[in-house]
């Protein structure tokens, strides 16, 4: 019985991919065998080669890493007047 799994993260699609360089596997058999289970959710075939050419420059985590700078978006309350920055 094949499962598919549909429901995947980023994360688990970039140690897949770790996992299949480390015993050898080219990104075109690592795409093709992720799109097999993983179907439209997959990485592009494009971002799997790019994690493999991280990979080999010694990159050994696949979470995103800390960005210096200000973050994209606020989480904090705009003030909608002047007098409200003073409370």
């Amino acid at each position: 019985m094949d499962a598919h799994l549909q429901d995947c993260t980023i994360e688990e699609q970039r140690g897949l991919v770790r996992f299949l360089w480390a015993e050898g596997a080219k990104h075109v058999e690592i795409h093709r065998r992720m799109l097999a289970q993983y179907g439209q959710s997959t990485m592009s075939q494009r971002k799997v080669y790019e994690w493999m050419v991280r990979l080999k420059s010694v990159r050994t985590r696949v979470t995103d890493e800390g960005r210096s700078g200000r973050p994209s978006t606020s989480r904090s309350r705009k003030a909608s007047s002047p007098q409200e920055y003073r409370n």
